[in-house]
C-alpha cells in the first residue's frame, strides 16, 4: 500500500511539474530571436516574418535582436550562453550552425551541444549561372570545358567562407574540376563581374539573381538543392544532371540554448510549423526564394550533425578560412 501510494505521489508530483506556470503558460512575456547579421538582409527578413506569425500564434511579441559580427559567431555566442527558458532564441543558418566550427580557429560555442534544434525553416537555393557567353548550354558542357581548360575559368563568390564560395569548392571536389576562385565584397559585385564576363560563372542566391536570369544577363544551368526549387520548377537539380547528392543551400533553423525544456521547445515548434502553413507566411518567404521546410526537432538535429563534417571536408581541402 505504502508502494502505491509513493508510485501515485511521483506521479502527481511529475504532473504538477508538468503544469507549472512557467512551462504551462509560455510564454507569459516577450521573447527575443537573435539574428547574427544586419537588419535588410535574407536573414533578418525572414526572421522577422517568422516573428510576427509567432507573435499572434502565442500571445506574446517576438522581437527581432540584430548582432552582426564574426560571420553570425557573435550572435551565436550569445544565445548559446544565454538562459535556457525559451525566452533567447537563435535563428541560426548553415554558417553559424555548420560552416564557421571550421572556418574560424575558434568560437565561442559548439554548434552541436550548445542548442537545442526546434525546425528547420527554409531553404534558399543556390544557382549555377554563367556568362551567356561561355560556350556551355548545360552542366555537363561546363565541366566539359573546364575539364579542357584547367585553371582557367573563374567563379566569383560575395567573400571567403560564403555559401558562393563553399558551393564552388565543392563543385570543384565532386565534378573533378580546376576552376579559380575570385572572392568579392558581397553578392552585388561578383554578380556584375560575371555579367560582365571577367567571371564565367557563379553560384548565387536564386533571390538575387532571378531577374538577371529572366533578363538573358547570365544563363542558369542548375540548381543546388536535392530537390527543384519552387521558385525554378523548371530548373533541373545538380544531382539529377549527374553529380549525385550535390546539395549546397542557404538553410535558415530556429534553436534555443542546450537545456531548454522540452515543453517548451514542443510549444515552439507547434508555432512554427503553423506559422510556415499560413498562406500569407508562405508567399512572403516564397517571395525571398525560399523553400519552406519545417521538420521536427530531431530531424533538424541530425541535419546539423550531417551538415557540419561535410562542410568542414570541403573548407578544409580549399583551404578557405576567415581569420
Amino acid at each position: 500500500m505504502l508502494r502505491r501510494l509513493a508510485c501515485v505521489g511521483a506521479g502527481l508530483l511529475a504532473l504538477l511539474c508538468a503544469l507549472s506556470p512557467a512551462r504551462a503558460d509560455y510564454p507569459e512575456r516577450p521573447v527575443t530571436i537573435v539574428v547574427g547579421f544586419p537588419p535588410g538582409g535574407p536573414s533578418d527578413t525572414l526572421s522577422r516574418i517568422i516573428a510576427k506569425k509567432l507573435g499572434e500564434l502565442l500571445g506574446q511579441p517576438f522581437i527581432v535582436d540584430n548582432r552582426p559580427g564574426a560571420g553570425g559567431n557573435v550572435a551565436g555566442e550569445i544565445v548559446a550562453h544565454a538562459e535556457p527558458d525559451g525566452y533567447t532564441l537563435l535563428m541560426g543558418n548553415n554558417s553559424i550552425l555548420a560552416t564557421n566550427a571550421s572556418l574560424y580557429a575558434k568560437i565561442g560555442f559548439d554548434p552541436e551541444k550548445d542548442f537545442a534544434p526546434i525546425s528547420l525553416i527554409g531553404t534558399q537555393a543556390n544557382i549555377l549561372v554563367v556568362n551567356p557567353n561561355v560556350h556551355a548550354d548545360s552542366l555537363q558542357d561546363l565541366i566539359d570545358l573546364a575539364k579542357a581548360n584547367p585553371g582557367k575559368l573563374n567563379f566569383a563568390s560575395s567573400g571567403y567562407g560564403a555559401a558562393a564560395h563553399l558551393a564552388g569548392e565543392l563543385f570543384k571536389t565532386m565534378a573533378h574540376v580546376d576552376i579559380v576562385h575570385v572572392p568579392y565584397k558581397g553578392a552585388g559585385p561578383a554578380l556584375q563581374d560575371v555579367i560582365s564576363g571577367q567571371d564565367q560563372m557563379m553560384f548565387a542566391t536564386a533571390a538575387s539573381v532571378l531577374g538577371m536570369i529572366k533578363g538573358g544577363q547570365v544563363r542558369a544551368l542548375a540548381v543546388t538543392t536535392l530537390k527543384r526549387s519552387a521558385v525554378l520548377p523548371d530548373l533541373p537539380t545538380m544531382d539529377e544532371l549527374g553529380i549525385k547528392g550535390f546539395e549546397a543551400t542557404t538553410w535558415h533553423g530556429l534553436v534555443a540554448p542546450d537545456g531548454t525544456p522540452r515543453e517548451i521547445i514542443a510549444t515552439l515548434h507547434r508555432a512554427v510549423i503553423a506559422a510556415l502553413n499560413d498562406p500569407d507566411v508562405k508567399h512572403e518567404l516564397t517571395g525571398l526564394g525560399v523553400d519552406i521546410e519545417g521538420d521536427t526537432p530531431e530531424e533538424f538535429s541530425a541535419y546539423i550533425k550531417a551538415e557540419i563534417p561535410k562542410w568542414a571536408a570541403v573548407i578544409k581541402a580549399s583551404g578557405a578560412n576567415a581569420q
